[in-house]
This record gives C-alpha cells, structure tokens and sequence, in this order.
C-alpha cells in the first residue's frame, strides 16, 4: 500500500480508501496541526479483508507527512493503535 491509495476529500472532511469498488473511510476534524477521528468506516462487502486497517495506515502516513498529531476517539481507530504502538509517535 501507498500513502497516494488512501485519498484525502475535504469536502467531506475524510480519508477515503477505495477497494473492489467499494469505499472505506475515516472521518477528521482539523484543528490546527491537530486531527481527531470520531468515526472509521468500511463497508461489509470488506469485511474480514483488512481495508480498515490499511486505511488507518495511509491515514497516519498522511499525518506524518503533514505533522499533524492524531486523537482517535472511534473505537476501532483507538483498538487500532493499541494493536500498533509503533505508530503512537502521531498520538496526540
């Protein structure tokens, strides 16, 4: 995976990711350097494939890239960097 597959869209305030024709994605909000993401969501057609977690990747490649820091609130975001404490360096 590429930090360019995981697509930002302002206009709906998201990250996108698009696999088999379908759309997962993580809400933001931005505040100054600081992002917060209230709510991640993959369809259940992927379901069980690891496009969430490939997402959540591209988000925080993205965030390293603009040095934002990172507070998740969904709670598969916070499972998701429990499960990856060498990505807490973007943590908030």
């Amino acid at each position: 995976m590429t930090v360019s597959e995981v697509r930002d869209n302002p206009e709906q305030n998201r990250f996108e990711l698009e696999e088999s024709g379908e759309t997962a994605f993580a809400n933001y909000r931005l505040d100054g350097n600081h992002m917060t993401i209230p709510y991640v969501e993959s369809p259940v057609a992927l379901s069980g494939k690891g496009t969430a977690g490939r997402l959540m990747e591209g988000v925080v490649q993205q965030a390293k890239v603009r040095g934002l820091k990172i507070t998740p609130i969904c709670g598969y975001a916070v499972h998701w960097f429990k499960r990856h404490p060498e990505h807490n360096s973007v943590l908030a």
